[in-house]
């Protein structure tokens, strides 16, 4: 049976597009039931929309505090029996009311090689710290800002006179295909996450069966 994925965003959504993508040419045995923004006018939305897939808007500015904003989404991904929940490019920090609700079963994608420069503009921070070597991260989310356990990452090569623009291009890319690839590692149940030290989860992912 497909994976069956709730996917948030909060801009133009080309992760959630590499996702698509990937379902449409049967790459992925996955079904996207709903996306959902807190902006009435991400381009997500319209890229949901042009693939048949319910798209949602739940404007963040319209409650009175983040769990109030997250149990909305709760009772929305579980109107569409969603299973595992994708923040593809969500510029909002969730809190447990979420992911009490899909213990475990919430991942991000980040545009840093964590736990290296979590928050907001991965890119832009590693140029300013001057690192040769930049990247992305697909984690767990727990309540921390960047902070769950790691699934998989992708490292980007800093280039000479690169500039913030081009270095995120060059990650978004690697973005894409770390994202379906994970996504994928789920649908074929290889990825199992268990306690390490009683306090933090770790991911074991399983190698293909034969």
């Amino acid at each position: 049976m497909p994976l069956r994925l709730g996917v948030l965003v909060s801009g133009s959504g080309t992760n959630l597009g590499a996702i698509l993508a990937a379902v449409h040419a049967g790459k992925l045995d996955a079904d996207v039931r709903v996306v959902i923004s807190n902006k009435l006018a991400a381009g997500g939305l319209e890229r949901a929309r042009a693939a048949g897939v319910p798209a949602v808007a739940i404007p963040h500015a319209g409650f009175a505090s983040r769990e109030l904003f997250d149990e909305a989404l709760v009772a929305c991904l579980c109107e569409h029996d969603v299973e595992w929940v994708v923040l593809a490019g969500f510029m909002r920090v969730v809190t447990p009311v979420l992911l009490d609700a899909f213990p475990r079963r919430v991942i991000n994608i980040h545009p840093a090689l964590l736990p290296a420069f979590p928050g907001v503009d991965g890119p832009g921070q590693a140029l300013a710290y001057g690192v040769k070597v930049a990247g992305c991260t697909v984690h767990l989310v727990d309540a921390g800002v960047d902070t769950g356990p790691v699934i998989a990452q992708a490292a980007v090569p800093v280039l000479e006179g690169d500039d913030r623009d081009r270095l995120a291009a060059r990650i978004l890319e690697q973005e894409h295909a770390l994202l379906v690839e994970v996504i994928g590692w789920l649908s074929q149940g290889r990825l199992r996450v268990e306690d390490a030290d009683g306090k933090r989860a770790r991911v074991v992912i399983e190698a293909r069966a034969r």
